[in-house]
């Protein structure tokens, strides 16, 4: 039997590029409560390093939100972030470069499943290269890799290949057999169950996408669902397993700041769910 995420309590905040994040992510320091490792264990920040608060929030940028629930959040959540700037998938290359980034080496990024640092140079399509992940798979919406959901920062995480290869389209849910490569990852005929540290940041995601894309601008409408096998309809799951994740993961100083530099450097939008992790269950609970 494997040991389940729990939910960290009583963290402080540790802003992102700081001394004591870089220690902790280095594996020099310890997060209140969490198991020491050795520095070569992982170089990824550790989700149990918990955001207390907003990251870098523009002042008013979610005040119309206020108050609501429900559809009315959703559909003004989805006003709010819509008002965003598009990249290229050639683009999502230097964007994956910017907020993936190892903040221990900043020649390389933090892969999404594996969680081991990888040379930014070894972008690609070949066995020991890493490529653009899209958590909503693109077959959940028949969107391809045109400007839009499938160039969304907020969803595209660097993966080793061959992991991400495993993953396919698959839906997110718990149970299967180890992937090899990925230690802590699980995989059965029709999902896929991430590592501890990032399951939080696959629900968060995943849920993004179900607000940002909205059958606006001939895009299918993007939804999250209680089932798995999803499929090419425009549905993704498991939504109850996702919505204990997003409990269970608490957001990261790392999850927090790429959500700061998508925002800043390339979209001009951001993840509620990251800056405001209990509207998920204000939606979807």
């Amino acid at each position: 039997m494997r040991t389940r995420l729990v939910r960290a309590r009583g963290l402080g905040r540790v802003r992102w590029g700081g001394p004591a994040a870089l220690a902790i992510a280095a594996g020099v320091l310890a997060a209140p409560g969490a198991v020491a490792q050795d520095a070569t264990t992982s170089t990824e920040a550790p989700s149990d390093v918990v955001v207390q608060d907003a990251a870098e929030v523009p002042a008013g940028y979610y005040d119309s939100a206020a108050g609501l629930t429900g559809e009315a959040l959703k559909a003004e959540l989805n006003d709010i972030i819509s008002d965003a700037d598009a990249v290229s998938y050639d683009e999502v290359w230097d964007g994956l470069m910017a907020t993936d980034e190892d903040p221990a080496n900043p020649d390389n990024v933090i892969l999404l499943y594996s969680g081991e640092s990888r040379a930014k140079s070894l972008n690609g399509g070949d066995v020991g290269d890493w490529n653009r992940e899209h958590v909503w798979a693109k077959s959940h919406g028949d969107f391809g890799t045109s400007t839009g959901p499938g160039t969304d920062l907020h969803h595209l995480r660097p993966a080793d290949v061959q992991v991400n290869g495993v993953r396919g389209n698959k839906d997110f849910d718990e149970g299967g057999s180890a992937v090899s490569g990925a230690p802590g990852n699980y995989t059965d005929a029709d999902s896929f169950e991430p590592r501890d540290d990032v399951k939080g940041d696959v629900a968060r995601m995943i849920l993004y996408m179900a607000v940002r894309w909205e059958g606006e601008d001939s895009f299918a409408d993007l939804e999250p669902n209680d089932t798995v096998n999803n499929g090419s309809a425009p549905y993704h799951g498991k939504l109850s397993t996702l919505l204990e994740w997003n409990d269970a993961d608490p957001v990261s100083s790392f999850e927090a700041h790429r959500n700061d530099v998508i925002y800043e450097q390339f979209q001009q939008n951001r993840n509620p769910f990251v800056d405001h992790p209990e509207w998920a269950d204000a939606i979807w609970g």
